[in-house]
């Protein structure tokens, strides 16, 4: 990975500073169109803590997602600041003030489905519940913001995702077939909302289909890594996003074991 020398820092943060989401004009005043693309990932959280009614409702959006054959393959482990204090001994990442932790649950299907409903597919089964797990973590991210409520997924910090669900496990009781995806943490924002992180554009995650895949153009992977490496370098002055990415390597690899053994049984 080529890091950008100075003016592909500054031309990636000016990127990062200008970019705006980008709605049809007839649509800018779509209520929810507005509420998803101003949607961002906040990690910096007021002491005001959320209403009881506020976060059932957010609950709700999740129990009521979509989820394939409509298994509903999740469950949601729920904490207070409190609570997660309690169990984990520090506090709720960016001090939130709730918390939900997202696990895929193939458990439940097989109680009501038999324990070899899915014999010979363990890999589609785990990919299925990541899938419609996901889905209500969206859910409930959106809700949340429809409700002024700021929220970030997190997969590594504070050992509250899928980087750490072996230890999750341990921590929650989780029987076989549970696995912890993300934590999602809420709060009301403190402070100015972050820009929009760097985004691909249109014609580089989208294609005609009868047309077949598209390779990005020259320079797009480029520029967007730019983008990448420049805005983690403003937010975080005593570290890099090389050395955060070989962090991230170094996990993915431990819960790539983790998941197999969890999984299989393998040793």
């Amino acid at each position: 990975m080529k890091s950008p020398g100075p003016i592909g820092f500054i031309r990636g943060l000016l990127r990062i500073i200008s970019a705006k989401p980008q709605a049809p004009r007839s649509l800018q005043d779509n209520a929810l169109l507005n509420v998803i693309l101003r949607r961002r990932s906040v990690r910096s959280f007021a002491s005001r803590d959320i209403p009881d009614d506020v976060f059932s409702a957010i609950l709700e959006a999740g129990r009521v997602a979509p989820s394939t054959v409509n298994l509903q393959s999740w469950s949601f482990a729920t904490f207070s600041a409190e609570s997660w204090r309690a169990k984990f001994g520090h506090p709720i990442p960016f001090k939130a003030r709730r918390a939900i932790i997202v696990l895929a649950d193939t458990h439940r299907d097989r109680l009501a489905l038999g324990t070899d409903a899915f014999p010979h597919s363990p890999l589609m089964e785990y990919t299925l519940a990541v899938m419609n797990a996901s889905l209500a973590a969206m859910a409930m991210s959106i809700a949340a913001e429809a409700l002024g409520v700021s929220s970030v997924m997190l997969s590594e910090t504070g050992r509250s995702g899928m980087l750490d669900m072996a230890w999750l496990a341990e921590q929650l009781r989780l029987p076989s077939g549970v696995f912890a995806l993300t934590t999602i943490v809420f709060g009301y924002a403190h402070g100015v909302y972050p820009p929009m992180p760097p985004r691909l554009p249109m014609e580089t995650v989208s294609f005609d289909g009868a047309q077949g895949y598209r390779e990005p153009a020259p320079g797009v992977m480029q520029s967007w890594l730019e983008q990448m490496i420049a805005g983690y370098k403003a937010s975080h002055l005593t570290s890099s996003f090389e050395a955060q990415l070989r962090i991230y390597q170094n996990k993915i690899e431990q819960a790539e074991a983790d998941l197999h053994r969890m999984i299989f049984g393998d040793s």
